[in-house]
């Protein structure tokens, strides 16, 4: 007799396919009048919350971990969760749920991240709240330091010692880098949210593109940063990022 395989009940089978597509992410769950979490995203809210780490029924598979809090308390603990360096995906209800047919409709409405952050209840309003790009090439070194909130956007380059000091002045609560080089960076800045990008977001020349096109500009000869090539790839992989 052929043994059945055990499933996850529909809505379940729902939040972990959303939760793939941002598997980095904790996933807030919109269900009816709380946003919900399951399995180790939530062990890893309840922790941070405070909030009580409970079970829900899962089908054939027994149970599964949860935490939720009422969807009004949403400005109340997102910026608890992106504070304390947490990337968060927040999935709602598309459709009313009176009009659905079966399961009701979800999907990803907004990601924040430590170092792109907007509203007053996530950020400092006393300090800048920068996303940094940092690129080493041999001995030279390159980065780009934006405040999504405020439109400051500075670019500098030279020595590995002058950039890690740059960033530790500066502060950045998001770092973008290479994809393959995030453990020496959490190495070296454990306390700084690390985001990965492929080579081709470093890549010069579409850096220029996507520089001139955001500022609105024919040249970049305005700004004095051509002594600043690492920092210009710095800048438009933080673009593509954004």
């Amino acid at each position: 007799m052929k043994q059945k395989i055990a499933e996850d009940t529909p809505m379940l089978k729902q939040y972990f396919e959303t939760k793939a597509l941002n598997p980095e992410a904790l996933l807030l769950y919109r269900v009816g009048d709380f946003y919900e979490t399951y399995g180790e995203d939530a062990v890893t809210e309840s922790k941070v919350l405070g909030i009580v780490l409970t079970k829900r029924s899962n089908g054939s598979k027994g149970t599964v971990e949860m935490a939720g809090f009422p969807h009004h308390a949403l400005d109340l603990y997102l910026p608890k969760l992106v504070r304390a360096g947490f990337k968060v995906a927040v999935c709602d209800q598309l459709e009313d749920p009176k009009f659905a047919k079966k399961l009701v409709k979800r999907g990803i409405t907004e990601i924040v991240t430590p170092g792109v952050a907007f509203g007053e209840q996530m950020l400092n309003q006393k300090e800048h709240n920068f996303l940094a790009g940092v690129l080493f090439e041999g001995e030279k070194c390159g980065a780009a330091f934006l405040d999504a909130s405020t439109g400051t956007f500075r670019v500098a380059q030279g020595s590995p010692e002058y950039i890690t000091t740059l960033v530790s002045s500066l502060g950045p609560k998001e770092m973008v880098v290479l994809r393959g080089t995030q453990r020496e960076f959490k190495e070296k800045f454990p306390d700084i949210y690390i985001t990965t990008m492929d080579e081709w977001a470093f890549v010069y020349d579409a850096a220029v593109e996507k520089l001139l096109a955001q500022l609105e500009v024919k040249s970049l000869k305005g700004f004095a940063i051509d002594s600043c090539p690492l920092g210009i790839c710095c800048a438009g992989a933080m673009l593509v990022y954004l």
